[in-house]
Formats: structure tokens, C-alpha cells, sequence
């Protein structure tokens, strides 16, 4: 195993961090979350374009830069460190990396050199109202009739449905509630009949509830096989929980780089607090679970580079990252003392952020079931 940057990557990381530190300050951050309609910047959007950040993993085949998964968590990591609101991991986990993996010939043509150039904006619609991240939480029906299916029912935090131009759609096709009945629609998202509302979250990202109600998709936008899609979910899931795993832990750096910087500021009792034995444990330890935090998600992330069968340890990975970076933020705004829970400062912003990465492409419990389940434990 090798999880050592190469000089590319650290070159992608530097770059990186200096675009979002310029073009992305914690002012717009906070902006982007306050604005109801959008919270993404299209500037920021079309200029991480023009950088080749969206056509990073599409071949070149596609107009895109053919980058590893890994290189692709470089750049994840950099974007939680600084805070990027928008629909970057949902469009290319969601969108782009299902059409490289199950679409035809043709819908690879049509649709990720737009994603590549930033023309389009996916992501899918998998959970369900009641809550179950596995395949018996899909009930929205989807019917055929003759050359097109006809889809009935309602989706929840779909991520940055709002600003869409394309929703993956898992649908139930088949009868019963098994793997085997599952099919995924590439659903135009201004489709008649589809309403999407955004829905309060504790992170003010955009997840958005979305009602299809009578639904006409043509069969030909059918990814991959009818009644045998539950397997691009599943693949969505590991690869989206390694992002989000990636993005928590650029979240937990900088949280645990302001409270350090902050402790060597402020001054109690003629001292800096951090020259207090206490609180010096408690930021060694907010390193430790930083830093361990990090290789478990790197070792994560080349394994799905090389192509290695790796669900137990992504999942090993998202369940000790959930409750790490809430640990790690909650010990932030503690230190921080009463300017810690002001929206002034910026420590809050990663506090609510690691409250609503926890739930994202599974918690920490589903992550448990599955770690216990590869451990040979039956239920």
C-alpha cells in the first residue's frame, strides 16, 4: 500500500487550496448558504471548470483528464478544508462516476464531456421518507409503458436537486423489496410533474425533497439493465462515503488548525491557554483523530483506485470519521470559548457542517452493520 502523495498530487493540493482561498473566502461561504435559491456560485463553477476539476476522473475519451480516485480525494480534502458549497461530489459521484461505470456508448457521449466542461449538473435521488439506506427502502414506482416508464412517488435529501440538470433516479421496477427489481433513470430534472422543495438542514446545504408525480422518462435513458441497478447505488455509496469521508477530513484540519492558532492568542490568568496542560491534551487528541482519520480514508481511497474490493473499509473509514469530526469540532467551539457559537466566527460553520456529513451516503450505525456484517457477525 501506498497512500504517499506524489509530486502531482501535491501540486493539485497547493493549487487547490490557493483557488479556494481566493475565489471562495468564508464570506461567500456563508453567502452561499444564506442564498435560497442556489447556494453555488456559477463564477466559482465555470472557473473550476476551466481548471479541469469536473473532468478530473472522466477518460479522455469524454473530454476529461482520466485522474485517478485518489487524486480526485486530494482535491475533495482541500475543498472540506476550506468550506466549498455546491454540487461538486454529487455531480461527479452521482452523475459522472455511474455513466463511466454502467452507461451505454451513447449516454457516455451525450452526457460527460458536459459534465466535464461544466455544462451539466447531476446527482441522484436514492433516499426514500422512510430513512433505510438499503435496497428495501426503494418503493417509488416506476411502470412501463410502451416506449417510456412512468415514475410515481417521492425522494428526500437529494443533494442540490435544486440547481439539477439531470436526477439519477432509483426506482423500483420489480415486485418485493429485494436487490434483484431496482432500476435507475436518467431523469430530465425539468420534467412536468417533478416539484422539488429545499429542505431545512442543521449544515444549510441544499438537500431538497423531490415528488415525482406522473413522470414520463424515456426507456432509452435507462442506465444500465432494467430490474439490476442496485448495484450502481451500491457503488455511489462507497465512493460517495469515501468523498465525504475525504471532505471531513479537510474540515477537521481546519478546525483543529484555528483552535491551536487560537489558543496560542488568547490570554487567561497572564498565560496563553494553550500553555495549559488540559487543554493541550485535548488538542493532542483533536490531532490524533485527525491524522488517523486521514490514513484510514486514504488507505480507503487507493484501494478503490486499484480497483480492490474495499466496503469494509470504507465503511470502517465513514463510521470512525462521523463521530471524529463532530468530536473534533464540538472540542473547536469549546475552546474557542462564547465567540465559538457566534455566526461571526468561522469555527461554527464546520461544527453544523460535520453534524450533516454524519448522515451523508450512510451513518454511522448502517456503516457499524456493515463493518459487523464483513466481520462475520449475523444479526
Amino acid at each position: 500500500m501506498n497512500i504517499a502523495f506524489t509530486e502531482e498530487q501535491e501540486m493539485l493540493r497547493k493549487a487547490a487550496r490557493d483557488f479556494l482561498t481566493a475565489e471562495c473566502p468564508k464570506k461567500v461561504v456563508k453567502e452561499l448558504e444564506e442564498d435560497e435559491k442556489r447556494g453555488y456560485s456559477p463564477e466559482i463553477w465555470k472557473k473550476m471548470a476551466d481548471l479541469g476539476w469536473q473532468g478530473m476522473v472522466i477518460p479522455e475519451k469524454y473530454s476529461g483528464q482520466g485522474m485517478s480516485f485518489q487524486d480526485f480525494t486530494v482535491l475533495l480534502e482541500e475543498m472540506g478544508r476550506n468550506i466549498l458549497p455546491g454540487p461538486f461530489i454529487c455531480t461527479l459521484i452521482e452523475g459522472a462516476y455511474p455513466l463511466m461505470d454502467a452507461g451505454a456508448e451513447e449516454q457516455k457521449k451525450k452526457f460527460l464531456p458536459k459534465i466535464a466542461s461544466g455544462e451539466l449538473i447531476c446527482t441522484m435521488a436514492q433516499l426514500e421518507p422512510n430513512g433505510l439506506f438499503d435496497a428495501s427502502g426503494i418503493t417509488l414506482k416506476a411502470t412501463h409503458q410502451g416506449d417510456h416508464y412512468v415514475l410515481e412517488g417521492t425522494k428526500v435529501f437529494v443533494e442540490m436537486a435544486n440547481v439539477a440538470n439531470y436526477i439519477l433516479c432509483a426506482a423500483r421496477t420489480g415486485k418485493g423489496t429485494a436487490e434483484d427489481g431496482i432500476t435507475i433513470f436518467i431523469v430530465d430534472a425539468k420534467s412536468p410533474g417533478i416539484h422539488i422543495e429545499v429542505m431545512p438542514t442543521i449544515g444549510m446545504d441544499k438537500l431538497c425533497e423531490v415528488q415525482f408525480k406522473n413522470v414520463s422518462v424515456p426507456a432509452k435513458n435507462i442506465l444500465g439493465k432494467v430490474d439490476k441497478g442496485w448495484h450502481i447505488v451500491e457503488n455511489v455509496m462507497r465512493r460517495g462515503a469515501i468523498a465525504k469521508c475525504a471532505e471531513s477530513v479537510g474540515g477537521m484540519q481546519a478546525a483543529v488548525d484555528m483552535t491551536v492558532a487560537y489558543s496560542k492568542e488568547r490570554v487567561q490568568y497572564d498565560r496563553p491557554i494553550g500553555a495549559f496542560q488540559a487543554l493541550q491534551h485535548i488538542m493532542a487528541d483533536m490531532w490524533t483523530a485527525m491524522q488517523t482519520s486521514r490514513y484510514i480514508i486514504y488507505q480507503a481511497a487507493w484501494m478503490e483506485s486499484e480497483g480492490m474490493p474495499c466496503t469494509k473499509e470504507v465503511a470502517m473509514a465513514k463510521a470512525y470519521i462521523n463521530e471524529k469530526y463532530k468530536w473534533v469540532t464540538e472540542k473547536g467551539v469549546l475552546l474557542h470559548g462564547a465567540i465559538g457559537t457566534s455566526r461571526e466566527h468561522d469555527i461554527p460553520l464546520y461544527f453544523r457542517r460535520a453534524k450533516a456529513a454524519d448522515i451523508r451516503y450512510g451513518g454511522t450505525d448502517f456503516q457499524r452493520e456493515i463493518v459487523a456484517n464483513k466481520i462475520g457477525l449475523v444479526s
